[in-house]
């Protein structure tokens, strides 16, 4: 390859995203969409699970006497509110705006964090103040599996952020830091979708039940 040919191809490269710019991160980002492709598996058979099970209460409370549109409407606010947040900060990223970067993920962590507490509030409640645990009904365990699964994709994603926002303080926007911010920014928007799919598939289904 000539100089004038490596000229050119390092300013295509100069145009990409600092994430995309070396092999390394081409690779890792394909892999992570791979990685994502498997926990839509995942989920599809979650999502599966539940619906076939959602009318098997065994006398107990189902979809109908549990569900409230005011809780599950403020969880879906906070968590699409923090997929904003997290789009915020990928915005930041591309003008290699660290401190903007840095700032954007620490709400999209506290929003995450009311989002878990949020949650947490309503598996307490249907367990303890309305006799509804994991083990009363085929309904209620699958409810509980899908939902706590993706709280603990939540609890995951918020740990990732917080490694990256120390590697963030320590070495700045570089190809790696660029890479991983990215990629926990398309984790997070992942859980996003698969709310979207349970507050529509679980809760408005069950409120019409």
């Amino acid at each position: 390859m000539t100089d004038s040919t490596l000229s050119l191809h390092e300013k295509d490269q100069s145009k990409l995203p600092l994430e995309y710019r070396t092999e390394e991160g081409n690779l890792r980002i394909v892999g992570f969409w791979i990685f994502l492709a498997a926990e839509l598996v995942l989920f599809g058979t979650l999502f599966g699970s539940y619906l076939v099970l959602q009318s098997h209460t065994a006398g107990g409370p189902g979809p109908h006497d549990l569900f409230e549109i005011g809780p599950v409407m403020a969880e879906t606010i906070v968590l699409l509110v923090s997929s904003f947040t997290c789009g915020l900060s990928t915005l930041e990223l591309r003008r290699h705006n660290k401190k903007g970067l840095i700032g954007w993920l620490i709400v999209t962590i506290l929003l995450g964090l009311v989002f878990l507490g949020l949650e947490i509030n309503e598996f307490y409640t249907y367990a303890v103040n309305e006799g509804a645990p994991i083990s009363r009904s085929a309904f209620l365990s699958g409810f509980f599996v899908l939902l706590g699964t993706h709280g603990a994709h939540v609890t995951l994603g918020i740990v990732w952020i917080f490694g990256i926002l120390l590697q963030l303080g320590k070495r700045g926007i570089t190809a790696v830091t660029a890479r991983k911010a990215f990629i926990t920014g398309l984790y997070w928007h992942f859980l996003d979708v698969v709310w979207i799919f349970i507050f529509t598939a679980v809760y408005l289904t069950g409120l019409v039940m």
